[in-house]
């Protein structure tokens, strides 16, 4: 029942590169050209992604006017088609006037030329990666370095295609983020040291805007809330958690109806909180006195920051704006981004528990997840409704937001699997992580990198994308292995 609010969007820049000189020299080679450049469309357009698409680049002078386009399309990035040779002075007109990713497509027409057939023409239509060395290295002396050269067959390569597709979700996770409204509301829960951050520095490192909420903005949404919006949503809970009875913990019970018509309404403020605010994402805490409307507000979240998470809406708690980051990147990525922390090792089963006891990914889970009441938040104020659930079973990706001692930010980024078995019955998630060969010593060598203890996690095998990202936004990361 779970759609996403913002869709995934992205703008792609296409061109084709070549000699002009060839034109005359060898009719019919650029018509065959244009349609080996209609291929590399089309594969990019299985992506759904918006394509600006300018043809063929053979000139510096066009090169300047293609450059201006595409910065007036708001690409996010440039995707270059060697379809031949040519001259880096027909590229660097455009290295020159915008400052995005460019990846260059080296993708040949046959896996082999004939050679008892073969001719200078039929070289030419095979001469993708001819240029590709010249046009990094003026790439690096202009100071833009390409990000990335894909280099296959026209035809039939599934490699080749995986990596266009995963750059194309790169170019979601760019545009995504510009200008996206990550709000912060309250403050860092008290010690957490890792957790603070310069609001000014997240704006400048990911092109965001942070908007500081107040939690009496919230309170008002709450007092707004309507008897519709809550029925509407205990209707759309009950269709997708399960309510069982309590196993072995004794601070939970069965969902009772006041838990459940709070987190309804605490969902519902939460939804108009965003639609107020306009936000594409929350990091919140807040304490709240006792018996105030601040405090109760605040422990109704819990269910309605899952719901939002499955929407595409990243919500963290503990005020953990970096980590928030990384679940936004995750989302859209399209592979979830739960909210998670260390747990418990399992030595026995080589593994470790990974979750949380607040915002999660709901499309990310092993089946319907599961509501109790908690008497109480464990190391927080007050008790309510709390999401018990694992995500899918297999490959799972994690990526930590940290900052550096100059305070510049740091990917720590790694891949692991999640273990089929119990997770512990607290009314909290938890997932089983596994990460081969021995989980106790990736977890001390994950430690070392200097990660806050808080990370996304992510369905899927997906680091190679993730430390593209970082480049992309110039940001120092590391894959623990």
């Amino acid at each position: 029942m779970f759609e996403r609010t913002y869709k995934r969007h992205a703008k792609i820049a296409l061109f084709a590169v070549g000699h002009p000189v060839y034109w005359d020299q060898f009719p019919g080679l650029l018509e065959n050209l244009n349609g080996f450049h209609e291929v590399v469309k089309d594969k990019i357009s299985a992506n759904e992604v918006e394509i600006a698409d300018f043809g063929m680049v053979d000139s510096s002078i066009k090169a300047f006017e293609v450059a201006k386009e595409i910065n007036a399309f708001g690409a996010d990035i440039i995707m270059c088609n060697m379809v031949t040779y040519a001259t880096s002075s027909v590229f660097t007109p455009i290295l020159q006037n915008t400052r995005i990713p460019i990846v260059l497509l080296a993708l040949q027409p046959l896996d082999a030329m004939d050679y008892m057939k073969a001719n200078t023409f039929m070289q030419l239509e095979n001469d993708s990666i001819c240029s590709v060395p010249e046009f990094v290295s003026v790439s690096i002396r202009f100071n833009h370095k390409v990000s990335d050269v894909i280099i296959g067959t026209l035809h039939n390569d599934k490699e080749a295609e995986k990596e266009i597709s995963d750059w194309c979700n790169i170019a979601k996770v760019l545009n995504g983020l510009k200008g996206a409204r990550l709000g912060m509301m309250g403050h860092i829960l008290e010690a957490m040291y890792d957790m603070h951050t310069d609001p000014a520095m997240i704006a400048k490192t990911f092109g965001v805007h942070t908007p500081l909420l107040e939690i009496d903005d919230l309170v008002e949404c709450y007092e707004e809330v309507t008897e519709k919006e809550i029925q509407d949503l205990i209707k759309v809970i009950n269709e997708e958690f399960l309510m069982p009875d309590p196993v072995s913990d004794p601070l939970t019970s069965k969902l009772t109806k006041s838990d459940l018509e709070e987190a309804a309404r605490g969902a519902a403020a939460l939804n108009r909180l965003v639609a107020k605010h306009k936000l594409n994402g929350l990091a919140y805490f807040y304490k709240g006195n006792e018996g105030t409307i601040q405090r109760r507000v605040v422990n109704s979240l819990i269910v309605g920051n899952s719901i939002l998470n499955a929407e595409g809406i990243p919500m963290s708690g503990e005020y953990d704006i970096k980590t928030n980051v990384g679940m936004f990147i995750m989302d859209r990525l399209d592979i979830g981004g739960s909210f998670a922390e260390f747990h418990p090792f399992d030595f026995k089963d080589n593994a470790i528990l990974v979750g949380h006891d607040g915002p999660h990914h709901i499309k990310i889970a092993e089946g319907k997840p599961i509501l109790r009441s908690l008497s109480k938040y464990h190391g927080k104020p007050g008790g309510g409704a709390s999401i018990e659930f694992k995500i899918k079973e297999g490959p799972i990706t994690m990526l930590g937001v940290t900052q550096t001692e100059t305070g510049a930010f740091k990917f720590v980024i790694a891949e692991g699997y999640s273990q089929n078995g119990p997770i512990p019955p607290t009314g909290n998630t938890n997932t089983r992580g596994v990460f081969p060969p021995n989980t106790k010593d990736f977890v001390k060598r994950w430690i070392m990198e200097g990660p806050t203890h808080h990370f996304a996690l992510g369905v899927g095998h997906h680091a190679h994308i993730i430390e593209k990202i970082a480049k992309c936004l110039n940001i120092e990361s590391v894959i623990v292995k």
